[in-house]
């Protein structure tokens, strides 16, 4: 990305993705985050934008990110862009939910080292999963010995970490924020549907959650990071969804759930 872009993220429930370009804008929503890169000039400006939306002053940096994946993702077509993938669907435990708590170790390290960073530097970490308690993150973050904000927002759990990471950073909260996520689809179909060892049959067309972690590292817009590079991403503001309730009951199509929220946070 050219020097002088930046990066709006809004927090919706969608679970769609689509991009698209208009004048000198490109829109990219991913997995509940909407995504507005464009040229900006900082200057004084009222931070609260209408009832919903943040813009920041000084927008914050991703300074350092880590994407780790399963075997099925690795093989599909962004699996050469996966900083770390793993054959083994435990990877390496006994349990699904491990197996997701250990994706969350290895991410957040990842992130952490990509922006030079060690795990000291870091004044907190923002993270969530799919998981009651969300359990994955407290105990694959545990080691880390780094204060923590739990979120839970099904698939927009990576915008709101970032959102609030970032509202972190800019409002001279922390110098360095992580944020993070994660899914497994074996936790995931344990939890929400049924268990695989139940050998429930699948329909024809049905959600598939994705066995993955992505992490993020936030730092100060105007900060003297220790990893110097040019055309690193701002976020220059958040705009935040609202509930919104199609009464859709179908737990095999959770696109249609979170749909009517992106037309919502468009409007």
């Amino acid at each position: 990305m050219a020097e002088g872009f930046s990066l709006e993220v809004r927090v919706s429930q969608s679970h769609l993705f689509y991009a698209k370009v208009k004048e000198n804008t490109c829109v990219l929503l991913v997995y509940g985050m909407i995504f507005s890169v464009h040229g900006m000039e900082n200057k004084d400006m009222e931070k609260t934008v209408g009832k919903r939306s943040v813009q920041f002053e000084v927008p914050p940096c991703i300074i350092g990110a880590a994407s780790v994946a399963g075997e099925k993702e690795g093989n599909g077509a962004f699996g050469k862009y996966f900083d770390f993938v793993e054959t083994d669907p435990l990877f390496g435990g006994n349990t699904w939910e491990e197996a997701e708590s250990k994706m969350q170790h290895i991410a957040a390290d990842i992130a952490i080292r990509n922006a030079g960073l060690e795990p000291g530097d870091i004044r907190y970490i923002v993270a969530g999963d799919l998981l009651g308690q969300l359990i994955a993150t407290s105990f694959g973050i545990m080691n880390f010995n780094i204060p923590m904000f739990g979120v839970y927002g099904a698939c927009s759990t990576m915008g709101e970490s970032m959102g609030i990471g970032s509202m972190l950073v800019e409002g001279g909260f922390a110098d360095y924020v992580v944020a993070l996520t994660s899914s497994h689809f074996a936790s995931a179909e344990k939890q929400f549907r049924f268990p695989l060892a139940y050998g429930n049959q699948r329909p024809y067309s049905s959600t598939w959650t994705v066995t993955g972690s992505g992490a993020v590292v936030l730092g100060k817009g105007d900060g003297n990071w220790k990893r110097k590079e040019t055309g690193y991403v701002q976020i220059s503001g958040l705009t935040t969804g609202v509930i919104t309730d199609y009464g859709i009951k179908d737990s095999m199509n959770m696109g249609a759930c979170m749909a009517p929220d992106n037309v919502n946070i468009e409007q």
